[in-house]
This record gives C-alpha cells, structure tokens and sequence, in this order.
C-alpha cells in the first residue's frame, strides 16, 4: 500500500469518526426536547443534509462547551485578563503615537529630518508633536523606510491590541495579508507617480524609490508600470471575486429580486403564494429554538402532486407547516412541484392565518374591456415654417443667384506682384563670429557686476539678435535692468532694448543691433503662403518679426489703429506697406479710403485711384482732402454715415457689418427699403498733431466718437503723427486706440505716451518698429515699399475701368454756412456765442485768438462767434492788427443784452 493510499484511508476514518460523535452530539442534545411531538423514527443524516441545522448544532456544542469550560476554571480569566489588558491597551496607546507622530512629522518634514539624529542635543528645538521622539519616529518609519505606507504598521499595532483584548473586530489573517499587499506596493506605486520631486521622496520612502528606480533601470518605465497595474488588478480581483461568473450570477440575482418587486405589485394568486413562502422562510431563519420531525408518509408521496401550506393556529404556539424542495429548481418549476420533505417549525412569534383557499383561490385580474379597442398612433409630420420675407428671399436667390457686389466691376484684375520690387536675396545670412563675440561680452559684462547667467541663446532676426538669458537662482532682474546702458557701451551698438523678462518666457531679452540688416521687401511679405491664404477681413502686414516671422493683424479686430514717429523713421513708409497690403487684398466694391493729408505730398499718389478706392465729400473736387475746413466737415460726415449705418443694421436686426453683408448677400434684405451693400471705410490721417493745432476740438470730437462707435459698422481709423504728446494723443482717443504702432522716437517721454512703456526711443529707425497689440509689445522690421512701386500699383488700378466717381459721404453743411454778417438770427447762434460773449465783456478785448485759447476752439469756428458777435453788436468791426472794439461795457448789461436776444 503506498504512502498516498494510506494517507487518504486515515483522513476517511478521522472523518467518519468526526460525524458520528457530531451525530450523537445532535441526537442528545435535540432528542429529549421532541418527546412531546408525534414523531417518527429520528435520521441524523438526513437532518444534517440541511446547512442550517448543521450551523445550529455547531453553534449549540460550541457554546456548551465555552460555559462547560467557564464552569470548571472560574479564576483563570481573572488572572490572564490583568496582563492582556495591559498589553493590548499598550499597543494601541503606542498605534496613537505613531498616527500623530507621523502626521506631525509629514507637516514639518524637512525640519524635523534634519533634527532626527539630534535627540540628545536640548539647544535644538523640534516642532513635531512628540518632540525629537516623533521626529525619529517619522524619520524611521516614513522617510528611510516606506513612506505614508507607514500608517498600515500604526494600523496593525491596533489590530493586536484588540486581538489580545479579544475584541474581534477585524479579521486578523484578512488585515495580516491586505496589509502586506499595501505595505510592499503602496511606496512602490508613489515612488512611480512622484519620481522624487518635491514632497515625492517622503511619499514613498526611501525603500518605495529604490526599488521603483531599479525596476525602472532593469524593465524601463512601461515595464514599471505594466506590473504596477497587474499586481493592483490581480488584489482587486482575488479580494472582490470579479470573475465573469460571479458578476453574471451577482446581475441574475438583482435581475431575480427586479422581478420579485415587478409582480409583487401584480394583484394575482402567485403573489400570495409567494408571499406565503418568503414568510415561511424568513421564520425558518428567525427560529432560536427547532424541532425535527421526519414524516416518512410526505417521502412516499409523488413528486407531481401539489400540496398547499397548511397553516395551524395553537395558543400560544403557532405552528406552521412549509415547503422545503431538497433540490433547486426554477420559479415556475417550484409552482408544481411536490414537496418532499415537511418540517414543523415551532416559533413564538404571532402570525397572521391565511387559509389555503385564500393562497390558492386569489382573484386573478383579467384583462380590461379596453384592450379589444384599436389604438392607433400617428406622428405629425414636422413642418418647416418659413416667412413669406425667407421665402422671396428664397425664390430670388433660386432666380438670380446670391448678389454679387464686384459686378459692377466684373473684369477689375487685383494687382499682381510684378508691380512691387525685387530686392535680391532676403534670407538672414548667420555671422557667427559676430554672435560670438557678442555672447562673450554680455557674459562677461555680467560677470563682472556678479550676475551669474546659467543658460545663453540667441535669436537672429532681419535687423536685430535676440539674446535669451536665464540668470542663476537669487539674481534679480531689476539689477540687469539697471545695466542697459553698460551693455550697449560694452557691445559699441545702438538701441540696446533688455525684455525683463520676456512675456510667457522664462528668460530676459537683449536686442542687439546686427552690423549687417537685412531688408524686409514689401514683395516678399505679399507673397508670403501666410499673406495669400489668409481669411482675415483687412488684412494688415506690417513686416517680420525678430524670428524671421510674416506678422500680420486685421484691422477689422484692432479695430483702430495709433502710429507715431519721428520725422524720417518709416513712420510714412509704414502707412503706404499698410495701405498696398488692403489694395492687393480687396476689391474696389468691399473697401473705400478716406485720406486726410495735412503735408499734401505723402498720400497724393493714391489720387489715381479715387474712382475706385476713395471716398468724398459730394461738393467736394479733390479726394485727398488737405484742407483742415474740409477735414472738419469729412469727420461729421463720416459720423452721419456712421448713424446711417446702424440705422440700416438696426432695421436688418444684424450685430455688425459682417452679418449685414451676409443678409443682403442673400438677398434677404430690400434695397427699396434704403438697404444697400455696405463697403469698410478706413480713414487714414498722415500727421494728426498738424489738425489738433489748428482746429482743436472740431477734429478731436469726431475723432473720439468715430474711435468709439465706428467699428460695428465697418469704419475704422488710422491716425499718425510725429510727436505724440499728451495734448496731441489726449486720453480719450488713447483708449479708443488699443494697437500702436511706434516707429522711433526722441525721447522716452513719447514712448511712454504712446505704448505706456519705454523702448521705442532705443529703435534704430529705418522701419524698425514696435508693435502692441493691447497684451504684449512685438518689435518688427517694418516692409520697406518704395515711392515708384507705389505709384506703379496706383497706375495699374486707376487705368483700369472705375465707377462714375468717388464713393460719396453724405453731405454735411457748416455752421459757417449758415451764419454771415450784418444779419443775425437769435435761432441760428452758435452754442458757444453766450460764453464767448461774457468773456469778451470780463476781458474787454475783442480778440478771435483769445477764443479759441480760452475755449479750445480751431480758427474758422472762433471767427464764425467773431462775426455772429459783430452781427449782434457786442463787438466792433474788423480792425487790421488791432483787437476788435467791445460796446458793452460790464456784464450787468450783458446779462440785460442777451435776455433781450432769447425773447
């Protein structure tokens, strides 16, 4: 006989043996309580064939024995309780030091690591809560050891405090294990996370780091974390049983108690019946005390014949008399069947009688009356409800097609780029000797005031380098701030601009000159991929930028645009680069120029295309207006027009012009109606400052209100000037101007004026310039475009058909039209004629130039009071040099006068 054979034989008697002591256990102890019942022959074995009973007896024994036990040794508790009390409360005690030890500890860590080997030193003072006891704590348990994992041991501590207490609280082997799992995996998986940065190394530990960095070293990083993963989805689905079978039999038996809820709410006779069983069962568990009765008359019966509870009433004692089938069946199989096996379940609890005819003869609900009525269901077709005004719209466009606004110019050719000039190669050449040279002197320079520089990089553009430097830890910027003017010493170079720091960068910038500018043709920026497929509204190009870069901007989005320069910096050459980079974008139907030129040579080239771009005065002969009395009336024109356009997008129901076009594009609009297709019209002013000098506030009104309301309406400004001053750029048009562009400058004053920031008095002209957009300020290379490549283009479009004329403003009359001398209308007085009166009284100088100081008027509108004043007879006539002659000599009489005048 072999070794495994005898093994098996021996653990089939010890089994056999086990049983048969059980049986006598249960025989004894259940026997004796059965005598007062009618009974049959009692079968332990069938009666152990029952999970529950077993359960019970078990219980039952076990518990005998516990009080057997308590019986024979009374004092023996007493004696091991005193010193499991004190162990077991000390381990938890010590499981509470270790929590508040190591939370302190994680709060002041790098101080409390540094004090961990200074126990004995009593000059440190240590912040943990336990004082330098907590601070080695944390430091052995937490940082050398395995990070926050360090809580499962303060953890485990109090689980054998209460094993000792004989508190069963957790399972001790359950804890043992899952505990191990998190104490082994936990550091690992945050050294993986945290990798050692920051707080990393105290999260993990020193044993989670090393061994995730040798894994790493030995799997590489995905390998790292393929086993991470598997190890944590193997723990999940060993603990929590996710095996596909059990999900599948977990989800059948949510779906069987679904069922259950669905058709107890069903009034029928298998409600009751089931009603009856799952009371039945719930007692079988509820029962304390049970008594066994095997019927051997029920076993001899078939298993087809049906039987129905029989429920007994005894007082007190409600006996009753369930189904138990010994194997499972379906829910409809266990309607049928027979049962097998009756078990009389004694229990003390009342409860209600039902007859069996109740359980078996319960109404049944029959189907309603209604269900033989035909119930159809139709769904309303959707209808598109269309307006009689979409509908036309529709129709006319099905007729005609979409409204072309080029029509009128069906055969206008855009220029093309033969028309602009060729200037060579433009590509940046590299000098690398000049960058080195540099680069070692703005070391070097900056070493010697101790600025420390840890990185250096350097970008050419096509008139300036870009040096990127990345300072040592502890240097401030505003110490290389300060050194601008010893680098440019130190580099012998001209318009030293330092960015500190760059925006969006981690970096200071040092624009240096290069020896050798490359130049920007305005033909390379036109042909540029960037330029040709742009989609922008009013499309703007203004150069490249420090990285070699196309830049452009719309217009249509600055909305207005604030250029200001010096007398021969580009500031010219940038408005014609502006103004040829709209002609080769749009056609004549879809944008129109106003030109005020106060010099009447820098725009006086564009006067060949006045059939096609420009825009007028009806009465007015020559487009490019340089008179300052015609720029007045083209500002307030352009501001009727302006009214008249949101008149037109407020009858459209249209937010801007964009939407308006669209709408009358489809034709949705009537031009019956004074609706028509609108073009953008940029106003462009040379030199703004000349204007505010003569007329004042009649040209700065209209300024503002056009900045501030112009651009839904398609009507948008670019104003230059040379000296941007605060009493020529004032802060109402600076705030109605959010792009600038500022060429260079004199002075740092004027750069502040305009970009609210210095630099642009550190440009080194030639077209170089600075862009600021509202959020950040760029530096360009602005497009150089030559006087003969403007006049080729102007040629080239002016020789080809145009419209009639001009595009017309509305008209506009003066008040100086109105008003003459000799015969005054009290109705038709100027606003101002009252004020001026009383000043010219106070003052008693009949002076016209004392009136435009005095009330910040321009000429022709102080002359205009001048004559309205001699009209009336407050003054005298003209008198040569001489101030006019006052005739009221105080202002009680005044007063007197103009009370006269009003009535």
């Amino acid at each position: 006989m072999s070794l495994k054979k005898g093994l098996c034989l021996f653990l089939n008697v010890l089994n056999k043996l086990y049983f048969i002591k059980l049986t006598i256990k249960i025989r004894c102890n259940y026997l004796p309580k059965m005598s007062h019942q009618k009974t049959n022959v009692f079968s332990p074995k069938k009666y152990l064939k029952s999970k529950k009973n077993i359960k019970f007896a078990q219980t039952d024994i076990m518990e005998k024995k516990s009080q057997k036990n308590q019986q024979e040794m009374p004092e023996a508790g007493k004696i091991l309780s005193k010193p499991r009390i004190f162990f077991g409360l000390t381990f938890i005690v010590f499981a509470g030091v270790l929590t508040l030890s190591f939370i302190s500890y994680l709060m002041n860590w790098k101080a409390d690591q540094s004090q961990a080997g200074t126990i004995l030193d009593k000059t440190i003072k240590s912040s943990n809560i336990f004082g330098k006891l907590g601070d080695w704590l944390g430091n052995i348990f937490i940082f050398e050891s395995i990070g926050i994992a360090s809580f499962i041991v303060a953890f485990l501590f109090v689980v054998f405090g209460t094993m000792i207490l004989k508190k069963r609280i957790f399972k001790p082997w359950m804890t043992f294990g899952h505990s191990l799992f998190f104490i082994c995996w936990l550091p690992i998986l945050l050294g993986a996370i945290t990798r050692g940065n920051g707080n990393g190394g105290v999260l993990s530990g020193v044993y989670g780091y090393q061994i995730m960095d040798s894994l790493s070293a030995i799997i590489g990083n995905v390998g790292l974390w393929m086993v991470l993963i598997v190890s944590i989805a193997l723990y999940f689905i060993l603990e929590f049983n996710l095996r596909p079978s059990s999900i599948k039999a977990k989800l059948d038996v949510i779906n069987e108690n679904t069922i259950g809820k669905v058709r107890s709410m069903m009034p029928n006779s298998d409600q009751s019946f089931d009603a009856d069983q799952e009371l039945e069962e719930e007692v079988i568990e509820e029962t304390p005390n049970i008594t066994v009765t095997d019927l051997s008359e029920n076993r001899k019966k078939p298993e087809t014949t049906k039987q129905a509870p029989v429920i007994q009433e005894t007082q007190p004692i409600t006996e009753v008399e369930t189904i138990v089938t010994p194997n499972q069946t379906s829910f409809e199989e266990d309607k049928e069947a027979a049962p097998t096996l009756n078990l009389n379940i004694t229990t003390t609890p009342t409860i209600p009688v039902i007859k069996p005819e109740d359980a078996f003869d319960a109404p049944v609900s029959s189907s309603s009356e209604t269900d033989d009525i035909k119930f159809k269901v139709e769904v309303a077709p959707v209808i598109d409800i269309i307006d009689d005004a979409d509908k036309q719209s529709q129709d006319l466009v099905d007729k005609h097609g979409l409204y072309d606004h080029r029509l009128d110019l069906a055969k206008f050719q855009m220029p093309t780029l033969d028309l602009l000039k060729e200037y060579g190669n433009e590509e940046i050449s590299i000098n690398k000797e000049e960058l080195e040279e540099n680069k070692n002197k703005i070391v070097g320079l900056l070493k010697n005031f101790n600025v420390g520089i840890a990185e250096i990089k350097a970008t050419i553009g096509p008139t300036v380098t870009l040096y990127e430097i990345v300072p040592e830890a502890g240097i401030r910027v505003a110490s290389i701030k300060k050194l601008q003017d010893d680098i440019a010493l130190n580099l012998s170079a001209l318009g030293i601009r330092i960015i500190a720091p760059m925006p969006g960068k981690g970096t200071i910038g040092i624009e240096v000159p290069r020896k050798n500018p490359t130049m920007v043709s305005m033909r390379s920026v036109i042909a540029s991929q960037k330029f040709q497929n742009t989609d922008m509204d009013l499309p703007v190009v203004f150069g490249k930028t420090i990285s070699n870069e196309v830049f452009m901007a719309d217009l249509a989005k600055m909305p207005h645009l604030l250029m200001a320069g010096a007398t021969g910096q580009g500031k010219s050459v940038g408005i014609n680069a502006i103004l040829t980079s709209l002609l080769y974008k749009k056609h004549p139907s879809e944008l129109k120029f106003v030109m005020v030129d106060p010099k009447k040579v820098e725009l006086s080239l564009y006067s060949k295309i006045e059939r096609h771009y420009l825009a007028k005065l009806p009465d007015s002969d020559d487009a490019i207006i340089t008179d300052t009395n015609k720029v007045i009336n083209t500002l307030n024109s352009l501001c009727i027009e302006m009214d008249q356009r949101y008149d037109l997008l407020k009858n459209a129901f249209c937010k801007n012009l964009k939407e308006y076009n669209k709408k009358f594009t489809e034709r949705k609009l009537n031009p019956e109606n004074g609706h028509r297709y609108l073009p953008y019209i940029v106003l462009v002013v040379d030199e703004f400052a000349d204007l505010i000098m003569t007329a004042g506030k009649e040209v700065e009104l209209p300024i503002a209100r056009l900045a501030q309301l112009a651009r839904a309406v398609g009507i948008h400004l670019i104003v230059a000037t040379q000296r941007p001053s605060v009493n020529v750029i004032t802060g109402m048009i600076k705030a109605n101007f959010p792009a600038r562009a500022a060429f260079r400058v004199i002075s740092s004053v004027d750069s502040r004026t305009i970009l609210d920031s210095t630099g642009a008095d550190q440009l080194i002209g030639k077209g170089d310039m600075l862009y600021f957009n509202g959020n950040e300020i760029l530096r360009l290379q602005c497009a150089f475009v030559d006087t003969p490549e403007v006049e080729r283009l102007a040629e080239f479009i002016g020789e080809q058909k145009g419209y009639a004329s001009a595009f017309l403003l509305p008209e506009y009359v003066s008040e100086e039209a109105t008003s003459t001398v000799g015969a005054f209308d009290p109705n038709e007085k100027d606003a101002l004629f009252e004020e001026a009166a009383r000043i010219i009284v106070s003052t008693q100088q009949g002076s016209t130039s004392m009136l435009q100081r005095q009330l910040k008027l321009g000429y022709n509108r102080a002359g205009r009071i001048m004559d309205q004043l001699e009209a009336s007879g407050i003054v005298g006539g003209f008198n040569g040099a001489k101030a006019r002659e006052v005739l009221i000599s105080d202002l009680y009489s005044l007063e007197q006068f103009l009370e006269d005048l009003r009535n």
